[in-house]
């Protein structure tokens, strides 16, 4: 395990990869940890790669944390603690929000964005509030079944249900207030403006059974955000770097590959 102090917080980390390469920054969706991308970081030996459990997750801490851009100060401080100057940033769900407001707080810290199963603007403030609401009422596991649903498509869950069941433990051992804080800021977050600002080479990525940021959200991200590429994730949902973490993998390095320096 390592660790490190950044925007007054302690956050989990994993830094690994020659200090010298050029660097891969991973950001989680809510309810899990950086364990998700298991799958996709030793893909890229050639990278230097960073996840962490964002705050109020994992093994971070868990105070604050209810707004984007608060979650994009965590990381911005994350990235000038480890010494990275410019990195490519894959966000996930609200990751994909995080990684968008860092392109905006520090964009010097942004060589390219991808951006996968997100938006601009994720569900509405009265589903946010109802979600709030009913994890107040009755705690994060009351909703892991129907969040399985969500994360994961109709054939994962049938094909690979030791998988689904280890993923409903991750999301149901999620601390009430980060859950609920990373809740708040999805419900207030509206990154509509900063999308349209993004000034560096984007890839805009979705799995095709996604239920909660559908492909037609994904896509209308992609059309605000200037020459940014779209593509389809065959067959996922909504967590595609435990469901189809090879075709994830093969997206991102064929955009690093191809995408100029933002």
């Amino acid at each position: 395990m390592d660790a490190v102090k950044a925007n007054g917080i302690v956050l989990h980390i994993e830094d690994r990869g020659p200090r010298d390469a050029p660097a891969l920054v991973f950001v989680n969706s809510v309810g899990t940890d950086f364990r998700i991308w298991d799958a996709v970081v030793p893909q890229f030996p050639d990278h230097r790669t960073l996840r962490y459990d964002k705050r109020g997750h994992g093994l971070s801490a868990s105070e604050g944390g209810d707004s984007i851009d608060a979650h994009a100060a965590d990381l911005a401080a994350l990235l000038d603690a480890r010494g990275i100057g410019r990195a490519t940033i894959v966000g996930l769900s609200i990751g994909g929000m995080i990684a968008l407001a860092l392109s905006h707080l520090r964009p010097d810290l942004v060589d390219r964005l991808i951006l996968c199963d997100t938006a601009h603007r994720i569900g509405t403030t009265e589903s946010w509030q109802a979600r709030i609401d009913a994890i107040r009422t009755a705690g994060v596991a009351s909703i892991a079944e129907a969040t399985m649903e969500r994360w994961f498509s109709a054939a994962f869950r049938a094909e690979q249900p030791e998988r689904v069941a280890i993923a409903r433990n991750m999301l149901s051992r999620t601390p009430a207030d980060g859950y609920l804080s990373a809740c708040a800021a999805l419900r207030d977050g509206d990154l509509t403006a900063v999308a349209q600002a993004v000034a560096v080479p984007a890839l805009c990525l979705c799995g095709t059974a996604d239920t909660a940021t559908t492909p037609e959200l994904v896509r209308s991200l992609a059309a605000l955000i200037p020459g940014a590429r779209y593509a389809d994730i065959p067959g996922a949902g909504h967590i595609p770097c435990v469901e189809a973490p090879d075709t994830l993998a093969r997206l991102i390095r064929g955009f690093i590959e191809e995408a100029p320096r933002g």
